[in-house]
């Protein structure tokens, strides 16, 4: 196992510097950060000149990107077009998107896998149907939709939460959005256990095991769930990844200032210290979290061994 761990982190550094030197480039090549710095208005020469000289804009790009990366590793992701540390972005914005995004797993695992489960052993029946139609109708629907609607129905129509989430952003203000943002990802866990328990169901050590005379509940928990649940925890893995980046639509519906606020607020006033700075962390999120799904193999299925 300390092998296979070594090993994929060693495997993890040409693919943080390959996605890394992707974004830098496509951020700071194909666009233009100064024009950020300027406004709606066009920076004349002499100050488009300053403003390059300042922020390192006048070397090559090879020489702006390795020196870059120096200073991330030291920890320094730059300084945002306004004079703020993006370092002082993420500590104010990654803890309300992972709360928030805990939020969302949660409802995944709880309520996508309880569904799969359920549907899964009752295959072709109507509580089947029913929810393979609803799942389809939620996959169908954008999620700004869904946010918006819940939005209007709950906080302003019923008053049962308040429309726009406060800056503390708490568990018990995020379960709504945390369910807009988790509702595509929902639906996919629910059919993706449906399917995985349907076919193991008719394995030979699930009939061994019912053979045996094992309680229904040991063999649903104990053989057919946990070998069932290895493409499951594979996607949930990479949705982690997934619901930190692109929660930008459920956080502007609901006014939540978290990653995808920033991600959005650089985007659009071209600040690319901010969008670079915040990509390359979610780069970091989405290779600890693969390994973590990879490590929980052998967990779930013992015959699965690292060597």
């Amino acid at each position: 196992m300390g092998r296979y761990v070594l090993r994929r982190l060693l495997q993890m550094i040409p693919v943080f510097i390959g996605a890394t030197l992707l974004i830098f480039l496509m951020v700071n090549v194909m666009g233009d950060p100064i024009a950020g710095l300027c406004g709606d208005r066009q920076c004349d020469p002499a100050t488009a000149a300053q403003l390059e000289k300042e922020f390192g804009l006048d070397k090559p790009v090879w020489q702006q990107y390795l020196t870059y990366m120096g200073n991330v590793f030291t920890g320094d992701f730059g300084t945002a077009f306004n004079g703020q540390k993006v370092t002082e972005l993420m500590a104010s914005s990654f803890p309300v998107t992972i709360r928030l995004t805990i939020v969302a797993i949660l409802f995944e695992i709880v309520i996508g896998i309880t569904l799969g489960v359920v549907t899964g052993l009752r295959r072709g029946r109507p509580v089947d149907t029913s929810v393979l139609l609803l799942t389809l109708v939620v996959i169908s629907v954008p999620t700004f939709v869904t946010g918006l609607l819940l939005q209007l129905l709950l906080g302003v129509e019923w008053g049962w939460i308040k429309p726009s989430v406060s800056t503390d952003a708490t568990f018990g203000e995020l379960i709504v959005p945390g369910l807009v943002l988790a509702s595509v990802s929902l639906a996919y866990v629910t059919r993706l256990t449906r399917t995985s328990i349907a076919e193991n169901k008719r394995s030979d050590y699930v009939r061994t095991a019912i053979a045996k005379g094992l309680p229904r509940r040991r063999v649903i928990t104990r053989h057919l769930l946990r070998n069932s649940l290895i493409p499951v925890v594979t996607f949930i893995g990479t949705d982690i990844g997934a619901l930190m980046g692109g929660a930008i639509v459920t956080e502007r519906i609901f006014n939540i200032h978290g990653v995808g606020f920033q991600l959005y607020q650089g985007i659009l006033r071209q600040n690319t210290q901010t969008v670079v700075g915040f990509v390359t962390v979610l780069v970091l999120v989405f290779l600890v979290a693969n390994l973590l799904v990879d490590l929980l193999y052998a967990v779930l299925d013992p015959r699965i061994r690292y060597a």
